[in-house]
């Protein structure tokens, strides 16, 4: 009778062992990719308060590939201001998402332990 059990928790834990490396996984992409977006975001900020000190008659360019756009000063701070909204939104559903992997991973070693409680009981 114990050898179905234990067949059962060897189970459980293999299944609970790929799931963490997984979710593991996950995690670690999700913070390089919050990384690179705090530095795009960052990077406009700093460009942003640059380009607000210069007169309003600089003639600003545009790297596009290999060549440069000439670009107003407005568009240029329309461009740099939605960079930053965009990485920062993205930052909060990365945050999200490493905040429900992290549940998931916990919720399953929960039920590791209940298994290996109630098998305790018997």
């Amino acid at each position: 009778m114990a050898a179905p059990i234990d067949l059962e928790l060897k189970k459980a834990f293999t299944e609970l062992q790929v799931k963490m490396i997984d979710t593991q996984q996950k995690v670690k992409l999700a913070d390089l990719q919050i990384d690179q977006l705090t530095r795009v975001q960052k990077h406009a900020k700093l460009t942003h308060t640059e380009i607000t000190t210069l007169p309003d008659n600089t003639r600003l360019y545009e790297g596009v590939g290999r060549m440069f756009i000439l670009q107003s000063k407005e568009e240029i701070n329309n461009q740099l201001m939605d960079k930053q909204k965009t990485a920062d939104e993205k930052i909060k559903e990365l945050e999200q998402k490493k905040l429900y992997l992290e549940r998931s991973v916990k919720e399953a070693e929960d039920n590791i332990r209940e298994m290996l409680l109630s098998r305790r009981a018997q």
